[in-house]
Formats: structure tokens, sequence, C-alpha cells
């Protein structure tokens, strides 16, 4: 059975996606949680701020996990990679545009004016960097090229949900693959395309 607060914070994910952390109230959540409203105080006494950034570590642990685990089934690293952007385009199309990732769309609006978000999405930005740095090594490419890619790949990543959901097409995310599968490709030393064990 679910609990309250997971329902707060999964409904609160989900009102981030769509309309960001301004554009959420709380009387939103609690009433698309069918949760009393007394209970964000009571489960998050720091209010809509404390809220935000467990929504925001949440998710953004729920994310890498799904994002690894897509890697992890490919063939190897690269179709992997590809995988991933596929899946993000495909979602998108699914939602109609609407459920991209709540981390960017939080990050562009606070960055500059609340600092417990901005550190939230900062700290998640770089467990999705030290993940796929992790990844790439293991992969044969060396630790400094690694980070690089990895800061590259997630920006391509997030550039293509902001402008596919712009224009309402994944042509930008599907072209954002492309590189980023490029990138990989071309880093990763031939005779070792596929992941390495350990």
């Amino acid at each position: 059975m679910t609990t309250t607060k997971v329902r707060i914070l999964d409904t609160t994910a989900e009102l981030f996606r769509r309309y960001g952390y301004t554009g959420t109230g709380l009387k939103q959540v609690v009433a698309e949680a069918g949760a009393p409203f007394g209970s964000v105080y009571h489960f998050f006494p720091g209010g809509k701020a404390q809220l935000g950034d467990e929504v925001i570590r949440r998710s953004g642990q729920m994310y890498l996990d799904l994002v690894l685990a897509v890697l992890d089934g490919a063939t190897d690293l690269v179709a992997g990679v590809g995988d991933v952007f596929r899946g993000a385009a495909e979602v998108l199309r699914e939602t109609d545009y609407i459920d991209a990732c709540p981390i960017a769309t939080v990050a562009l609006e606070v960055a500059s004016s609340n600092e417990v978000l901005r550190v939230a999405t900062a700290d998640v930005f770089e467990s999705w960097t030290v993940a796929a740095t992790d990844r790439f090594e293991r992969a044969g490419i060396a630790a400094g090229p690694a980070r690089v890619l990895a800061m590259a790949v997630i920006e391509l990543l997030e550039g293509g949900f902001l402008l596919s959901r712009a224009a309402r097409t994944t042509e930008a995310l599907d072209a954002a693959g492309s590189a980023a599968v490029a990138l990989v490709r071309g880093a990763v030393p031939s005779r070792r395309t596929g992941r390495r064990d350990g």
C-alpha cells in the first residue's frame, strides 16, 4: 500500500515535470495526491522548499536507476546510449510532450533564486555525471575524457528534452541521440566496445 508521504512525493514530481516548481502549489499537490493539507507539513516541516528538495533528490535517483538499467541491458555501451535517447523520445511522444525531466525544469527556474533547490539539482546532475563517468571508464575511456563525455551526453539529453518540448517534435532529441552515440562510439577503444565487467 502506498503511504501518504510517497503519494505526495510522486504527485509533486509529476507536477514539477509539467508545471515546474513555481507553477506547482501545495493545495494542488494535496488535492491530486488525495492527502489532507496538514500532511504536507507533517512530513515536510520545512514546507515547499523541503518537499522540493526531497522530490528533486528522489526523482534524480529514480532517473539514474532507469538510465543505468537501460545501459546495462543493452548489447554494448554505444547501443545503450542510443536506447536511452530513443526511450526518452518515446516518453515525450506518449505524454504529448508534457513529461520531461523534473530536475532540469526546476534547475532552470530556481538556479539564481533558491539556494536549497539549486544545490539539490546540482547534486543530482553531479551524481549522474559520476555514474556515467564510471560506465565510460569501464568501457576503456580514461578518467578525464570519460567525465567530459559524461557531461556532454547529459547536456545533449537535457538540451534535446528542452528543444523537443518547445517544438513538440522529437527531432531535436533524435539529433541529440545521434550526436551522443557518435561521441561515445568515437571515444570507446575499438577492441572494447562492450561493457567491462567489474
